[in-house]
């Protein structure tokens, strides 16, 4: 899945038919518990899941699969140039670092020529609105151009969670900047029969405004 909306990869197939999947090495970025890996690995395909948090490779671990787990930054990519010949990462590493340019290099280094990269991110219009399921999620209540990072702070002031902002204009700008081309941009509409309702998401709000940004890019 790509995100809330529950697009699905067999769907959309934003890596490429998954008959063609067999046999392609692809790097999951922000892996989290690997359930994108395991997919992949299902359809024949050698995936290499990547996440800083070693609490969530550990879930993965759990679970299981047939694919290496790799504790590391994703801004310094601990692989060879050319090792990959996708990379994927739904709602995970890009959102989390403050200069997302850092991750979309070492990605296209570690793609292979004709490789491709795929992620999800919550949709940059979503940060000027509150993050309610309700009707009194539908208004405005900051700017879309305000980039300050949302924080989150335990007792003693340290930051345990940290999301930044970029406007739709800033994230293609990134990947351009990047050395990628952009050959798609998708905002998935909300189905009809997601009638799931948690945190901001909603059927509500699904219709109205646009929940997911997924960028689909190509290393020439």
């Amino acid at each position: 899945m790509w995100g809330p909306e529950g697009l699905d990869e067999v769907e959309a197939e934003l890596l490429g038919p998954p008959e063609e999947l067999k046999g392609r090495d692809v790097l999951e970025l922000g892996a989290g518990a690997a359930q994108c890996s395991r997919w992949l690995a299902a359809q024949g395909a050698r995936p290499v899941a990547l996440d800083i948090s070693h609490r969530q490779l550990q879930h993965a671990l759990r679970i299981g699969g047939p694919f290496p787990l790799v504790c590391a930054d994703a801004g310094a990519l601990p692989f060879a140039d050319g090792s990959f010949d996708l990379a994927c990462s739904a709602y995970g590493a890009l959102p989390f670092v403050a200069d997302p340019r850092l991750v979309l290099r070492e990605v296209r280094r570690v793609l292979r020529p004709g490789g491709r990269l795929v992620f999800s991110v919550t949709h940059p219009i979503r940060w000027a609105f509150p993050d309610e399921p309700g009707p009194e999620g539908l208004s405005v209540s900051g700017s879309y151009f305000d980039r300050t990072p949302y924080v989150e702070q335990d007792e003693e002031g340290r930051a345990v969670y940290v999301e930044h902002h970029r406007t739709l204009g800033d994230r293609v700008r990134d990947v351009v900047a990047s050395g990628f081309r952009l050959v798609d941009l998708v905002e998935p509409e909300w189905p009809g029969w997601n009638t799931s309702e948690w945190g901001g998401w909603s059927p509500l709000r699904g219709n109205l405004i646009p929940g997911t940004a997924i960028f689909v890019c190509v290393r020439d």
